[in-house]
């Protein structure tokens, strides 16, 4: 179970409450791992910033069992609507349509407030038995042999096993390590993002107003601005471009004039704002995702551009990644050798998805197949053991993400659900060794081929196998056949 915020030692130290954190916190929960969640903060982020949930990450909350509850308060991605001269002009999508399939159940991304996903991410944790501790700012990190010693602004130190900063793009954690970032600037110019109330605009689009080309345009007041509806609220996120060197006003009254001169809406029109902050798009990357027996995930261990919505997506499967390997060694049935793989494993997807979103910053990538990143996978890591000789182009590997899929009466996420490796053996009789894991066997199924596939609880292939010849020894190495 989680530790309680009042405990002073635990196996798991998470620094920073944000989706990275809650995920990680959940996970570990469910493996019953005692992980203590802090944040410097008192209570959770308030604002919609990443506001776009990719559908590998809609397979990762199912897992952790919050999907029913994150479809119940998201919405679609509303058509952008263009204006011009206070005149609507064409409607555009912001992703292309793509059909879900027996292999791949979710192909929408679905919009929900940032501050609503770790809403339901926290409800979960507490639900599990945890909590977090609010108010705790991290001061101080040391390590020896044996765990990390954390010192915090008030309080009593604490004691961990581990640790995993999840403590955002300025990461104290990453500070303290002394861990560089590599990155570059991805637009010079100044962005405000903000919830608004605002009168006069429908929610049945994201309502987009382009610089205008006039003298006018060019001044701080001229640029692009987005109103976009944010599903189960009233507000609306504004997102505003300012030219290089503009000192960005984020109050009321500063929204109101950019409003004002952007668009057709008076400045009476916008009624409120509950939250902004002024950013500059820029893609980074940590040197490294692992030092010693801390780790760094999510913003603290890479920085995008929100264009292409891979931020927040990229950095609940980092904790998703993180957490199944951290529980085996806490529960001794790995050696800490793999916790290597985390870093092996995230920090070239992590840099692929940084390239990603900085294409479609530059309009040189569209939306599509590519964010939603079902097609991510490992197949380069050491933990990917393909067995089966000569497979054809196209063929399920090890690494891959084990697809869907509903044969003889079993649906295969309803069976890898949970945090369990789950042996799968498709169109085979072959013997399969003895096992305290989920054993499911179903007939061919064209989206695995044939053979034997032992699957990780991060939902990848770890293994594959014409029989299950070897299986034994790989799975050895990682308790994966015993719970």
């Amino acid at each position: 179970m989680a530790t309680r915020a009042t405990d002073p030692h635990t196996d798991v130290l998470i620094v920073g409450a944000g989706p990275t954190g809650l995920a990680l916190a959940v996970d570990l929960a469910r493996h019953g791992i005692t992980a203590l969640l802090v944040e410097r903060e008192s209570g959770l982020f308030p604002g919609s910033r990443g506001k776009g949930l990719q559908p590998r990450t809609l397979e990762v909350l199912d897992d952790l069992g919050v999907l029913a509850d994150i479809r119940a308060a998201s919405g679609h991605y509303p058509p952008n609507l263009f204006w011009r001269d206070g005149e609507p002009q064409d409607e555009r999508r912001m992703y292309e349509p793509t059909e879900p399939s027996e292999a791949e159940p979710h192909t929408e991304t679905l919009m929900l407030p940032q501050w609503r996903t770790q809403q339901v991410l926290h409800d979960r944790l507490r639900a599990l038995g945890g909590s977090v501790a609010f108010g705790r700012e991290l001061v101080g990190l040391a390590q020896d042999a044996d765990g990390v010693t954390a010192e915090f602004a008030t309080g009593a130190p604490v004691r961990a096993r581990y640790a995993v900063a999840a403590d955002g793009g300025r990461s104290a954690v990453r500070r303290l390590l002394g861990i560089g970032m590599t990155g570059q600037v991805v637009d010079p110019d100044p962005m405000l993002v903000a919830d608004v109330l605002v009168t006069g605009l429908d929610r049945d689009h994201w309502h987009v107003f382009p610089p205008s080309d006039g003298a006018a345009g060019r001044g701080p007041l001229g640029g692009l601005l987005a109103l976009c509806p944010l599903p189960g609220t009233d507000e609306f996120q504004l997102v505003a471009q300012y030219p290089q060197d503009t000192t960005v006003d984020a109050s009321l009254d500063g929204i109101r004039d950019v409003v004002a001169a952007r668009s057709h809406l008076t400045a009476e029109q916008v009624t409120g704002v509950r939250w902004a902050s002024e950013f500059r798009p820029r893609a980074a990357l940590a040197d490294r995702f692992r030092a010693g027996r801390v780790f760094l995930a999510g913003d603290a261990a890479h920085v995008h551009s929100p264009a292409g919505g891979q931020g927040l997506n990229t950095s609940v499967q980092d904790a998703y990644n993180l957490g199944w390997k951290l529980a085996a060694v806490l529960g001794s049935a790995a050696p800490d050798a793999l916790l290597d793989t985390y870093e092996e494993e995230r920090r070239p997807t992590a840099a692929a998805m940084l390239d990603l979103s900085t294409r479609v910053h530059h309009g040189e990538a569209r939306r599509g197949r590519a964010t939603q990143q079902l097609g991510l996978g490992y197949r380069e890591s050491s933990l990917a053991e393909e067995t089966r000789p000569a497979l054809p182009e196209g063929a399920l590997r090890a690494g891959d993400r084990a697809p869907d899929g509903r044969r003889g009466g079993v649906r295969l996420f309803d069976a890898f659900r949970g945090p369990h490796w789950t042996l799968l053996a498709v169109g085979t009789e072959s013997p399969l060794p003895q096992t305290a894991c989920p054993v499911v066997r179903i007939p061919d199924y064209e989206a695995y081929g044939t053979g034997v596939f032992l699957i990780r609880p991060d939902g990848y292939v770890g293994w594959a196998g014409a029989t299950a010849d070897g299986l034994t020894t790989y799975a050895s190495r990682y308790g994966a056949l015993r719970r």
